[in-house]
């Protein structure tokens, strides 16, 4: 192929693409929050296993269990810690999918429960805190390096009526210092 036809080739090339005007969205673009609401404090255990399939129990402390889930989004699937007492969610960390995009994930949870309360960045990561939301405290986690993308997600009561409570990301926290 000679010089002007290579041109004449990459032009129509150019031009058929600007045409078309292809949108793409993320890939967290159709996912809600709602998937997690199985999950919330209060909630059921048997809903959540009936909604995302049967969970793997990873901890038993008498009539606290501590249950791992798998949520299908896409082609993927991510886990979902969940604690639980007599059959009732007492909290849950969600470790969040690295391709889903941190702007579209913060902002679903702005538009659910409001601003974040208290915001905190350590070098490229960032944690929000949501206080007191309905009795429930909302964190969520996310980290930058070429793109931005959300870390985890946990929810759990304010004040729990459960002597010897622990929310799950506290006791990860404290077995991450060992």
């Amino acid at each position: 192929m000679n010089y002007f036809s290579r041109m004449l080739i990459s032009s129509l090339i150019l031009l058929a693409s600007s045409i078309l005007h292809a949108k793409v969205d993320p890939p967290n673009y159709d996912f809600s929050l709602d998937a997690l609401e199985v999950f919330m404090p209060g909630k059921k255990l048997q809903a959540a296993i009936e909604k995302h399939g049967k969970a793997t129990t990873i901890k038993k402390d008498g009539a606290n269990l501590v249950h791992k889930f798998y949520v299908a989004h896409i082609r993927y699937k991510f886990p979902v810690l969940t604690q639980s007492v007599n059959g009732e969610i007492t909290d849950f960390y969600a470790r969040l999918p690295a391709y889903f995009l941190h702007d579209i994930f913060h902002q679903s949870i702005i538009n659910r429960i409001g601003k974040q309360d208290i915001y905190k960045k350590v070098e490229e990561q960032a944690v929000y805190v949501w206080k007191n939301k309905g009795g429930l405290r909302h964190i969520y986690s996310g980290a930058c390096t070429i793109t931005c993308f959300p870390i985890f997600y946990t929810v759990y009561p304010e004040k729990s009526e459960l002597k010897g409570f622990e929310p799950l990301i506290k006791s990860l926290e404290a077995k991450s210092h060992k």
